[in-house]
């Protein structure tokens, strides 16, 4: 299918020629008060002057706007332009409408990011080695045998070092990257703790153990950074090397000899260069290993007290430890090469020595440590990146220098340290002044997490005072969901209506089609860079290859491991800044929902409380039986329509009457399309565009009586049946779909006897709703009960007379009656 799409696309592109233009967005969203900037890529027979921006669902144009920025030629297209709406903070669902080009939809909301930092925790569970809650199964679970041990007894011997994070889609695990990524999560969780939820256990299964997800997620990686430093001065960089890279496996199966059966390698810190064959590091120290370790176990030491107390006093003597061995051995302890010379050419360590001084100083309130940490700081002010514009890979890690913040955050006068993150932030935004998308990030490998870096400086650099870079914040965050030549999320799975890369390079999809959702892909590499890469070969004709340039290339090809896969480290990074976005007071929303293939099928359990809800469409002659015994009951209800039915004079009085009444109208399709396959139920039986359109003309019937989106956010589909595909495009649209709680069996009244031993009597469908609600544990709470306004005319009992008696026998059992 890829094939097929790429064929079609570089055939399209080819015969529109220079007419065709594309327009880039965030597709995930944006805040209201946010900076909104999308990016035009033309080759227009005239310039781009002006836009409008309209309704996804009604069409209507909602801004006329001049606000275009001419921004030059950029790789194959002769113009681009930066349409600035950000003007426009009304919520709801859009896209941008030029003379010859629209965009994607993209929705304005307080809630964009919601969930957003949780849902990268996904992939982060999936990289777990030891138990992995992804394939229920173990893996490494022999490693490993020290290698590089000073003390001869101990080299090639046993050590217990089960657990953590594969580091990429390969299985090494660094210390580096680990430490990194457990930091970077204790920063996210101790600064925004309500963006994470509880649905996870201790072991990434699916259910709830009282703690936040995001700290069962830290103490796998900081258990076993614990393992991976057992003792003062005894200290590892790295399991396993580059001969790991012998063919696809799943981590379960997992046949690589190292030479000791199923052991791996346990590389231990000695400061000197290592590498097994013929590729060494240029490792000159253990500081910038010890500073990382002490970094982690110091916030871990203050985060996890309320949850692992015990733990929590481990984790200070191991910070206090850890710097101070660090201290003795200054200088970068690089990661160790194998057959291939690429490996983690860390080059600096003062910034991580700064940061554990600076959380030590915190976590002991002892002077001294603030004292270094200012001391350091001095060492490397800019983090050599940021002004070099180049670097190799790792050469500087982590990619931003968190040490100035936490520094700087303990002291009175911090100016210092706004100038700081203020000289490497100003010469990124010169750079980006230079391309259309305002993103000034090198584009050497992982480009993606320098990406990530840089916001995250920018966030802590506001923290601390600093002002300005605006306009390139919000470039780089709309870049991670597709504001980029590409027009693709860097992140797997998110948005879920958007693109985002469907060939990572990864076993897990490239062997079993699994879903790696959550992980940030390394992003794009200059094109030189790429020319240069050993053992890159696509499966696939180049789908972007008309958006490519010398400034970057990206491929969503797995046989493209410089740019498609996904990163542990810059995943992890990344929870501390999509958090930072999620809105401190969240929407009020339905709580204890039951969600069946993307659908709301019941609400809150705890309550007595059910919902009524009606379908019509063209059998409607219970409609004013419904609507009297509604009104005897003094009750509320909802009341699902198609398109047909609103646009049939014969409804209009009842619509009218029920809209006076107070109750929920929403939608039912328009044509009362069958969406999906009866028994294939994945099989769609509508195109996404049949599905849209259908969806438009039902709600342009509906706002004939005034029953807009913002009324109308719950979507039943035709049928009562749909997949997840249904809900994700009914999502799309800022729409939620819902369906019948299923149980009781009050969807049977539109059968009738001709239909043999699916038809059900009034007294079967009667009996069997109260037997549910004896028998059920949570009764009828939360219920969402169907009923048919009407039925087939061969159904001579209707089971909407038994309406009112059905009512009044569940408020006696002290349920209430409420709409949507």
């Amino acid at each position: 299918m890829k094939f097929i799409n790429t064929l079609f696309f570089i055939l399209t592109f080819t015969l529109l020629g220079t007419a065709q233009s594309y327009i880039r967005v965030n597709q995930l969203g944006y805040l209201p008060n946010s900076i909104k900037v999308a990016v035009v890529m033309s080759n227009p027979k005239s310039p781009i002057q002006s836009f409008e921006i309209r309704d996804a669902l009604s069409e209507k144009i909602v801004l006329r706007s001049t606000k275009v920025r001419p921004s030059g030629q950029f790789g194959n297209f002769a113009a681009t332009y930066r349409l600035d709406f950000s003007t426009l903070q009304k919520n709801g669902i859009y896209y941008i409408q030029t003379t010859d080009s629209q965009s994607p939809k993209f929705k304005i909301s307080e809630d964009v990011y919601a969930g957003s930092a949780d849902f990268l925790l996904k992939y982060m569970r999936q990289q777990r080695c030891g138990y992995n809650p992804f394939l229920k199964d173990s893996c490494h679970i022999h490693d490993g045998f020290r290698v590089y041990h000073p003390d001869p007894r101990k080299d090639s011997t046993f050590i217990d070092v089960k657990g953590g994070w594969h580091d990429a889609s390969d299985y090494l695990q660094y210390t580096t990257t680990t430490a990194n990524a457990v930091y970077q999560m204790l920063l996210a969780y101790k600064s925004n703790p309500a963006a994470f939820k509880d649905l996870y256990d201790a072991r990434g299964l699916e259910g709830k153990n009282g703690i936040p997800d995001i700290i069962d997620e830290i103490k796998w990686g900081i258990d076993w950074l614990v393992k991976m430093n057992p003792a003062y001065g005894e200290m590892y960089n790295q399991i396993a090397d580059d001969r790991d890279h012998q063919g696809l496996r799943l981590p379960n199966n997992d046949p690589t000899s190292y030479g000791k059966g199923k052991m791996r390698p346990v590389y231990f810190c000695t400061g000197k260069p290592q590498g097994a064959f013929q590729h060494k590091s240029r490792a000159t120290g253990i500081a910038s290993t010890a500073g990382k370790y002490a970094s982690t176990f110091a916030l871990g030491a203050d985060v996890l007290q309320k949850f692992y107390p015990t733990l929590s006093k481990t984790l200070k003597t191991k910070a206090l430890e850890a710097y101070d061995w660090g201290k003795k051995n200054p200088g970068a302890c690089q990661t160790a090469p194998c057959r291939a010379p690429y490996f983690y050419e860390e080059d600096n360590w003062t910034d991580d020595m700064e940061l554990a001084a600076a959380e030590l100083s915190k976590l002991t309130a002892n002077k001294t440590y603030l004292k270094d940490a200012v001391s350091f700081s001095k060492e490397e002010t800019v983090t050599p990146w940021m002004i070099n514009d180049t670097a190799r890979h790792y050469q500087w890690y982590p990619f931003m220098n968190a040490g100035h913040y936490q520094t700087a955050s303990q002291l009175t006068d911090n100016k210092a340290f706004i100038t700081y993150y203020q000289k490497g932030l100003s010469a990124i935004e010169a750079r980006a002044k230079k391309n259309p998308f305002l993103n000034g990030i090198p584009f050497i490998w992982c480009s993606n997490n320098l990406v990530t870096a840089t916001l995250t400086q920018l966030n802590l650099y506001r923290k601390i005072g600093g002002k300005g870079f605006d306009e390139m914040e919000a470039s780089l965050r709309d870049w991670l969901f597709g504001c980029n030549p590409w027009g693709t999320s860097m992140i797997v799975g998110l948005p879920k209506t958007g693109d985002f890369p469907e060939d990572p390079h990864s076993a897990f999809t490239y062997l079993k089609q699994y879903p790696i959702d959550g992980g940030l892909v390394d992003g794009p590499v200059r094109n030189s860079i790429f020319k240069g890469l050993k053992y890159v070969a696509l499966r696939f004709p180049d789908e972007y290859v008309s958006f490519q340039s010398n400034m970057a290339v990206y491929h969503d090809d797995f046989g493209d491991y410089s740019t498609n896969e996904p990163t542990m480290d810059g995943t992890a990074a990344l929870t501390y800044y999509l958090s930072s976005l999620e809105t401190k007071k969240p929407l009020p929303t339905p709580t204890n929902l039951t969600i069946s293939k993307g659908a709301i099928t019941r609400f809150d359990t705890k309550t007595k409380t059910i919902r009524l809800v009606f379908t019509g469409h063209n059998f409607y002659e219970g409609g004013e039986k419904i609507q009297q015994t509604l009104n005897n009951e003094k009750i509320k209800a909802s009341f699902f329509f198609t398109g047909d039915f609103y646009r049939n004079p014969e409804c209009k009085l009842l619509i009218t009457k029920l809209i006076n009444d107070g109750h929920y109208l929403g939608g039912h399709s328009d044509k009362h399309l069958l969406y999906n396959d009866w028994t294939k139920r994945d099989s769609l039986l509508v195109s996404k565009q049949q599905f849209e359109d259908d969806l438009k003309a039902n709600y342009a019937a509906m706002s004939t009586f005034g029953i807009s989106q913002h009324k109308a956010s719950y979507f039943m589909p035709p049928f009562e049946w749909y997949n997840e595909t249904i809900a994700n495009w009914t999502n799309a649209f800022g729409l939620k779909l819902i369906n019948f709680t299923a149980g009781t069996g009050s969807n049977r009244d539109y059968t009738y006897p001709e239909m043999g031993n699916k038809y059900a009597n009034n007294q079967t469908i009667m009996s069997d709703i109260i037997k549910y609600e004896q028998t059920s544990q949570d009764g009828l709470n939360g219920f969402i009960l169907l009923v048919h306004l009407g039925t087939d005319p061969r159904r001579k009992e209707k089971f909407y007379d038994q309406l009112g008696e059905l009512i009044k026998d569940f408020k006696k059992k002290g349920y209430k009656f409420e709409r949507l």
